[in-house]
């Protein structure tokens, strides 16, 4: 099954509203909402990153920041680093790597999102490829995912 089909159960199952789009083929949050036609910082793009004790987490932010690492490392007590892909790509069996939505909570992963992203109404994001996206209400998909909130992104 992809992604975007087990994606689309799950919200389906939850009765949560939801917009598939397909655009052509892009490899960043910023080339995915300029193709979408939607603000840069209402796409929201997946980053991991490991803990001190080798756990690894999902950071959701907008296409328009970076992680403050020293701000995230306050604001979870504890050291981090970025992940890389070779690290995390099993955890995500079907999803193109770099295109990896950000339920957490589908992949048993804690997931921490920045403040920015919960000013806006909506949010857009990877639905496991590089080609297809999904648009949702951000109060439903805080309401489905649970995530921690914290202020470590950065305007870029």
């Amino acid at each position: 099954m992809t992604m975007l089909r087990m994606l689309q159960e799950y919200l389906d199952t939850h009765h949560v509203g939801y917009q598939v789009m397909a655009h052509p083929a892009a490899y960043t949050a910023r080339e995915v909402a300029h193709l979408q036609h939607v603000p840069a910082r209402e796409m929201a793009k997946v980053v991991m990153v490991k803990t001190a004790d080798g756990k690894p987490m999902m950071l959701v932010l907008p296409a328009t920041h970076r992680v403050d690492f020293s701000a995230l490392d306050s604001a979870l007590h504890t050291r981090t680093r970025l992940e890389e892909e070779r690290e995390f790509c099993e955890l995500f069996p079907d999803c193109e790597t770099g295109a990896e939505p950000p339920f957490g909570n589908l992949f048993q992963l804690e997931t921490l999102v920045d403040t920015s992203l919960t000013k806006d109404d909506e949010i857009l994001f990877n639905a496991g490829s590089h080609r297809e996206t999904l648009r949702m209400r951000y109060a439903d998909y805080a309401e489905l995912v649970h995530p921690q909130i914290a202020s470590f992104a950065r305007m870029m």
